[in-house]
């Protein structure tokens, strides 16, 4: 990999130092953004253990389950001792709901929850949450102040620029969420109507950069290198980057970014490095899920094929591999066969998520 200058480290960017969210202080700027159906706590261990992950957010919860105890929900929050830094992100249409969840959050240890107002997903709008908080702006500003007066922790909250270009409310909604006591703002450069299409708005993350006082607002969309990171920082002059689909075609990518802020030249992990992660992620998800994981896990193999060096005939059998004897036949081929592959286009980048999934 092309060694990065001096003059053009990180430290062109919006400042090297730790940077805080309320009491919490965080040594990297580079954070995991939620990805539904994808950033659970294998990936996040997974993501941490390769070093250079900051705050890392959950999946998107429903408040409402969250409270009343259902399975799926509480899966989404498991949590362990090395998936440190963490927030929850909850969403809702209702306001009592989304205060309790808060609430519980905090009873339960969790150090910060988020507050979805960028999930363009039809069925989470359709309930008044995700991105369509973005369309009443009072009542947003009513329902956030409130779930801040409700917690001790720091409340954020994840955002669109705005539900189309003819409604762009990030700017105005940023400083008034910072009048309420919301301590830091992710702000996803798309509107809801481009759902994951299009180009990123740089200049509409800057824009609600711009009209903050002094909480740290977050940049979040299309970083999937560590240009484009730094170009994201320097153009926006953001305090920190929310990196999604980016993970998942490089894990590494926080290691590297961590490498070039320190000053040392970010380097590409080994074969072997590429094929003990895949395992990795698959060891820790059958902890928690055991053989259902055989089902979790096809999803990744999409994002992770061109990426691990997996040939295409094995990246189809990780779509749909079935059993953990399976999986391991599975690796021992790609062990032998690394980097046989042909295309280096990852798979999933003809399909992105597009909010909540039924299964994940």
């Amino acid at each position: 990999m092309t060694p990065i200058s001096a003059t053009n480290s990180v430290e062109q960017a919006a400042g090297t130092a730790p940077f805080t969210i309320g009491a919490r202080v965080f040594t990297s700027r580079y954070c995991l953004a939620p990805l539904a159906g994808y950033t659970h706590l294998a990936f996040r261990r997974a993501l941490r253990e390769l070093g250079g992950l900051g705050l890392a957010t959950t999946d998107l919860v429903h408040a409402t389950q969250l409270v009343a105890g259902h399975r799926h929900s509480r899966e989404l929050i498991e949590t362990h001792p090395e998936d440190r830094p963490l927030s929850v992100q909850i969403f809702s249409g209702n306001d009592e709901h989304l205060i309790d969840a808060a609430r519980w959050l905090q009873e339960n240890g969790y150090e910060g929850v988020d507050i979805n107002m960028g999930c363009p997903m039809a069925k989470v709008n359709g309930q008044g949450g995700g991105a369509r908080l973005l369309c009443d702006a009072d009542n947003a500003c009513r329902l956030v102040e409130r779930v801040v007066s409700a917690v001790r922790i720091p409340v954020t909250v994840k955002m669109r620029l705005g539900w189309d270009r003819d409604s762009i409310a990030s700017p105005i909604l940023a400083r008034r969420f910072e009048s309420v006591g919301v301590a830091a703002i992710t702000i996803h450069g798309r509107t809801r109507q481009q759902g994951f299409h299009g180009q990123v708005d740089l200049e509409g993350i800057q824009a609600t950069v711009a009209a903050v006082d002094q909480i740290p607002v977050i940049g979040n969309g299309d970083v999937r290198s560590i240009e484009d990171a730094l170009h994201m920082r320097r153009v926006t002059g953001c305090a920190a980057v929310a990196i999604g689909r980016g993970a998942m075609l490089d894990p590494w990518l926080f290691r590297k970014l961590h490498d070039a802020d320190a000053g040392r030249t970010p380097h590409e992990p080994t074969a072997e490095e590429q094929v003990d992660f895949l395992a990795r992620h698959f060891a820790l998800m059958t902890r928690q899920h055991g053989d259902r994981s055989c089902l979790l896990f096809r999803k990744f193999a999409a994002w992770y094929g061109a990426r691990l060096g997996i040939p295409e005939d094995l990246e189809q059998r990780l779509r749909l591999f079935t059993s953990l004897a399976e999986f391991d036949a599975i690796i021992s081929e790609i062990r032998q066969r690394h980097g046989e592959r042909r295309t280096p286009i990852a798979t999933a980048l003809v399909k992105v998520p597009n909010g909540p999934v039924e299964r994940w």
